[in-house]
């Protein structure tokens, strides 16, 4: 579904990226994983078409999408849920989910509406709230149930579990579990290592802008590099 070639890519003279190569596969869960700085967000940001990157190739269904617009890049089913959710905190819930589906799938906004709003009840209760007023967790929803207002064919989520509290970050993870058995495909980065392996099939760590360690996400977990580097062990 999504490849990435050899991607260069930074802002301006400050080199980020540095030939990162991946894929995901169609209803996989694919983990990137890495600390701050590592460049995840900047390929995020990439393949998002918010940025362009100065070479390589960014291939969706074998076509290079490389330097597309952000826009055309939602119209295909690329959707991304940034680091720190960035809502509306003047709008209320049901406005915000409504934006979601202003680039695609607006004719099915009312079916989508009502099961987003299925899947997050919470949201349901909180229709008419002004979204600023919700707490991180369900702003997290929120950003979340806006994503699938668009009915992405690749979910991107940036760090997800960032400032939740633990109780929230299983929910959290059993949340991104129940949309891939629905049979979406997401591409899941993160700070939070165990957790993401536990729940993807493969799995990516990228240092200082290339990729490290890559393979299946239960042989990740096992690693003793990946132990010592992230966990401690």
């Amino acid at each position: 579904m999504l490849e990435l070639r050899e991607l260069h890519a930074g802002y301006g003279q400050m080199k980020v990226l540095h030939g990162v190569s991946l894929h995901v596969g169609e209803g996989e869960i694919v983990a990137l994983l890495g600390s701050n700085g590592a460049g995840k967000s900047t390929l995020n940001n990439n393949i998002s078409g918010i940025f362009r990157p100065t070479a390589g190739e960014i291939l969706f269904d074998g076509a290079d999408i490389a330097g597309l617009p952000p826009q055309a890049v939602v119209e295909l089913g690329i959707v991304q849920v940034p680091e720190g959710r960035r809502i509306f905190p003047n709008l209320n819930v049901r406005e915000n989910l409504e934006l979601g589906s202003y680039r695609r799938a607006r004719s099915r906004r009312g079916a989508n509406l009502d099961h987003v709003l299925t899947v997050f009840p919470r949201l349901g209760e909180r229709i008419d709230q002004i979204a600023g007023t919700l707490s991180g967790g369900e702003q997290q929803m929120l950003a979340i149930g806006r994503a699938m207002m668009a009915e992405p064919r690749l979910l991107i989520l940036d760090e997800p579990s960032l400032g939740l509290s633990p109780l929230m970050v299983e929910e959290m993870f059993e949340l991104i579990c129940r949309l891939n058995r629905e049979g979406l495909a997401i591409f899941l980065v993160e700070q939070n290592v165990v957790q993401s392996l536990e729940i993807a099939d493969r799995a990516y760590v990228m240092e200082n802008g290339l990729v490290t360690l890559d393979g299946p996400a239960s042989a990740l977990l096992a690693d003793p590099e990946l132990k010592k580097s992230y966990l401690g062990l």
